[in-house]
């Protein structure tokens, strides 16, 4: 049914504009239909649903390891934090324990991934805007993490780097010099940001009292991530609820108490340079060890060990065997997919499993984590 704003007698001034989905800012994702007088919107309607990537299907014929592929594509924009929760969530299930280097590597490269996710966000939001300066600046530092990323994994977006009991290779040589490299200068870039936009006339007219959520609203709404600290609710769950190593290190969670379009782009600026100390304390403490837990039923093994051992062949031919399941595990994210408000775990430390049963129809049951590893485990483990 197409979604329309009646027109209102008797105020000829005010426009009706249908927004998307072909459009640059929606690009083929919601349909938007504005009512406006100026530049202003009185009202908007929204219709979503023009998207559907169908990944739930996908997965139901997929292994654990195939699966991370498609998690790549989930948000092509932080492809990697979409890696992290996949594997956090099967190796919760399987009670496998990451070696350190695996764990702080992932931490290194989540937080490059969140850099480069608040990058995009930052310059399409100028440039919509219309700031077009900024939205160069900051395609060309995220350039400088893609090229990482390229040469970490082989692979500058759809990295699938992440694997179920660490990394999918060793990092090679001299990454951590490139890292280094980049992190050095980008503090004077986000500088350079600011002085273009933090104080300038225009940006704050169009900023600053604009879209409007009070705490309370935010958190009945769901939403979160930084919209969510914008309207001052101080929540992270690299802090509340960490994960893969986040309770080493030490940094701050930025809120601004305003809750407008201004004081969520403060929340995202204060956030990048926060993801650059992390970063920073990653690369300087970087443990020494594997990449990769020592579990030749779970893990795949390398490709040496394939050519020379029967008993690798037969780990491998286990390991893309196992049946896939899911359990949900709360991770932090870029702005595109965002870490959820304040969790309600439910009784018993319960978490929800997602399966499909005969013919295709869904099966949600709470069930304990004990009762979902024993009907999980189908090979000796």
């Amino acid at each position: 049914m197409p979604v329309t704003l009646e027109k209102i007698l008797g105020q000829e001034e005010r426009v009706i504009l249908s927004m998307g989905p072909q459009h640059p800012s929606t690009h083929g994702v919601l349909r938007l239909v504005l009512e406006l007088e100026g530049e202003t919107v009185i009202r908007a309607k929204y219709d979503i649903g023009y998207l559907h990537t169908g990944f739930e299907k996908s997965f139901e014929s997929k292994t654990y390891t195939q699966g991370i592929t498609l998690t790549d594509r989930m948000d092509y924009l932080a492809p990697l934090s979409n890696n992290l929760a996949f594997c956090l969530a099967a190796e919760k299930l399987l009670d496998l324990e990451i070696p350190p280097k695996a764990q702080w590597v992932r931490v290194l490269l989540t937080e490059l991934t969140r850099l480069g996710s608040h990058l995009v966000w930052l310059g399409t939001h100028a440039i919509d805007i219309g700031a077009m300066s900024v939205f160069l600046y900051c395609f060309r530092e995220r350039e400088d993490i893609l090229r990482i990323f390229e040469m970490v994994s082989g692979q500058r977006m759809m990295t699938s780097y992440f694997r179920i009991g660490g990394l999918a290779l060793e990092p090679p040589l001299g990454w951590l010099d490139r890292v280094a490299k980049f992190i050095d200068k980008m503090p004077a870039r986000i500088d350079e940001y600011e002085a273009l936009l933090t104080r300038n006339p225009i940006w704050l007219r169009r900023t600053q009292g604009v879209g409007y959520m009070s705490a309370g609203d935010a958190v009945a709404l769901g939403v979160s991530g930084p919209s969510l600290r914008g309207s001052g609710v101080k929540w992270d769950l690299r802090k509340n609820q960490p994960y893969s190593s986040y309770d080493k290190f030490d940094f701050d969670v930025p809120t601004r108490p305003e809750g407008d379009v201004y004081a969520r782009y403060r929340v995202r600026i204060a956030e990048m340079r926060e993801s650059l100390k992390i970063v920073r304390q990653a690369m300087e403490g970087m443990p020494e060890g594997p990449v990769r837990a020592n579990a030749p039923h779970i893990v795949l093994p390398d490709r040496d060990s394939m050519k020379n051992s029967i008993e690798a062949l037969i780990y491998l031919a286990q390991a893309i065997s196992l049946p896939c399941a899911r359990s949900f595990v709360r991770q932090l994210a870029g702005p595109a997919q965002d870490d959820r408000g304040p969790p309600d775990r439910g009784r018993g430390g319960v978490d929800r499993v997602d399966r499909r049963g005969a013919g295709g129809n869904r099966q949600v049951k709470e069930r304990p984590l004990s009762v979902v590893r024993r009907q999980l485990r189908v090979a000796p483990f």
